[in-house]
C-alpha cells in the first residue's frame, strides 16, 4: 500500500478517473477496431499499438506528476514555437486524409500539431494570465498578448480543422473569464467574435463553394446536409450521411443494457468507429451505462478540478488545473454531441478513449499537470479572507524573484 501511495501521488480521485478512462479505452477500441484488424496480417496489431500508446501515456503521467508544476513555465515558449512551426509545415509536408493535412510524420510517428497547439495555449494562458493577477496594467497587457497569440494559432489551425480552431478560441475566452479579465473587454470581444461567427455561418450555409478556401465545400456540406429520420420510407444512406446514419443505428441498437463489448454490428460500417464516433459504439455496447457513465466521468473530472483549484494557494496553478480539465471536458462533450447528432461532424476524438497516438499522449500530459498541481499547490486551503494575490506575494519563490528583479 505504501509503495502504491509513493508512486501514485496527488489527488486519488483524478487517478481513478484517469484509470477508468484508460480501461474503457482499451475495451471499447478493441470492440470497435474490426475494420482495422481485418486489414492486418496480425489482427491484434491495432490494439497492441493503441495499448502501447496508452502505456506511454501512463508512464508519462507517473513520471511528470512528481515534478513541480512550476517547471511547466520552461515549456511555454518552446512548445508555442514548435506548434507554430509544425502548423506552418503541415499543409506543405503533412499527411493528408479526407481532403485535409492534419498530421506530420516524424520517424514513422504521426503527430497532430493542433493538439500540441492546444497544450501550448493551456500553459501559455495560465502563466500569462496568472502572473498578471493583482495589477490592472499587467492584466491588460496579458489580455492583448494572449488574444494575439490565440488569433495567430487559430488562423494557422482553421484550414486544418475548423472545429479545433473554434474550440481553442472558446477555451481561451473561458480562461480569460476565470482569470478575471475586465468584463468590458470580454463583452466587446464576445460581440465581435459572435458577429464574425454569425457572418461566417451565414456564408457557409448560402455559399456552396468559395475559390481559394480548400475546406469550404466540406464545411458547407456538413451544415446543410438534409436531416432525415432513418425510419422514413425514403431514407437512403449516402456518402454524405453515412457517419451520422450508422451512429444513430448503433445508438438505437444499444437499448437499455447494450449488446456488450465485441458484439457491435455497426463497427464494420461506421467510419472512424474507433475514433471520432467511438461514443456511438460505447452506447451500442454498454447501453445506458455508457450513455450516462462516460459523460459523468468527464463532468466529475471538471468538478474535481474545480475543487482542487479552490485549494490552490496561487493563481497560476489554479489556472493550470482548470485549463487542463476544461480543454479535456470541452473536447469530450463536442465529440459526444457529434455522435448523438446534436452537432455537425467535427473530427474531434474522445479524449483518452478514442484510438490515437499523439492526441492520447497529450491528454495524459493534461492529467499529469492536474496531478502535479494537486500534489504541490494545495498544501493548505485558501483562507476565505485572503485572495490569490496576497497568497502569491507571501510565497518564498515569489519574494526571491522580486528581490532578483529589484537587484537587476
Amino acid at each position: 500500500m505504501e509503495l502504491i501511495q509513493s508512486v501514485f501521488k496527488g489527488d486519488k480521485v483524478i487517478w481513478m478517473i484517469f484509470l477508468f478512462l484508460c480501461i474503457i479505452s482499451l475495451v471499447e477500441v478493441f470492440s470497435a477496431i474490426g475494420t482495422l484488424a481485418y486489414a492486418r496480417m496480425n489482427p491484434f496489431e491495432p490494439i497492441i499499438r493503441h495499448g502501447l500508446y496508452l502505456l506511454i501515456g501512463v508512464a508519462l503521467v507517473v513520471a511528470f506528476h512528481n515534478f513541480h508544476y512550476k517547471y511547466t513555465a520552461l515549456l511555454v515558449f518552446p512548445l508555442l514555437l514548435l506548434s507554430v512551426i509544425m502548423l506552418i509545415l503541415t499543409p506543405i509536408i503533412g499527411v493528408r486524409l479526407n481532403e485535409a493535412a492534419r498530421w506530420i510524420e516524424i520517424f514513422g510517428i504521426q503527430i497532430q500539431p493542433s493538439e500540441l497547439a492546444k497544450l501550448s495555449m493551456v500553459l501559455f494562458s495560465a502563466w500569462f494570465l496568472g502572473r498578471a493577477q493583482g495589477s490592472k496594467e499587467a492584466m491588460d497587457k496579458a489580455f492583448w498578448v494572449v488574444l494575439i497569440v490565440t488569433a495567430a494559432l487559430a488562423f494557422l489551425i482553421v484550414f486544418e480543422n475548423l472545429s479545433t480552431a473554434i474550440l481553442l478560441c472558446l477555451f481561451v475566452f473561458l480562461m480569460m473569464v476565470v482569470a478575471g479579465v475586465d468584463w468590458k473587454k470580454l463583452l466587446i470581444l464576445f460581440l465581435l467574435v459572435a458577429s464574425a461567427a454569425a457572418l461566417l455561418l451565414f456564408l457557409l450555409i448560402k455559399v456552396e463553394r468559395l475559390d481559394g478556401v480548400p475546406r469550404w465545400e466540406t464545411w458547407h456540406n456538413r451544415l446543410v446536409t438534409e436531416q432525415l429520420d432513418v425510419r422514413d420510407e425514403g431514407f437512403k444512406i449516402t456518402d454524405e450521411n453515412r457517419q451520422v446514419s450508422h451512429a444513430k443505428i448503433a445508438i438505437s441498437e444499444g437499448k437499455f443494457l447494450g449488446v456488450l463489448p465485441g458484439n457491435s454490428s455497426q463497427r464494420d460500417f461506421l467510419p472512424q468507429a474507433y475514433s471520432d464516433f467511438i461514443f456511438a459504439i460505447i452506447i451500442e455496447d454498454l447501453g445506458w451505462l455508457g450513455l450516462f457513465g462516460v459523460p459523468f466521468l468527464y463532468l466529475f473530472l471538471l468538478f474535481r478540478a474545480l475543487k482542487i483549484a479552490k485549494r490552490c494557494t496561487k493563481s497560476v496553478p489554479m489556472l493550470l488545473v482548470l485549463g487542463s480539465a476544461l480543454i479535456i471536458s470541452m473536447q469530450a462533450f463536442v465529440n459526444m454531441a457529434v455522435a448523438v447528432n446534436w452537432f455537425p461532424v467535427t473530427g474531434q476524438p474522445l479524449p483518452l478513449i478514442s484510438r490515437g497516438g499523439s492526441s492520447g499522449v497529450i491528454t495524459c500530459l493534461y492529467f499529469a499537470i492536474i496531478l502535479s498541481v494537486s500534489n504541490f499547490a494545495t498544501q493548505k486551503p485558501i483562507p476565505e479572507e485572503e485572495n490569490l494575490v496576497s497568497n502569491e506575494t507571501e510565497d518564498p519563490d515569489y519574494e526571491q524573484q522580486e528581490e532578483i528583479e529589484a537587484a537587476e
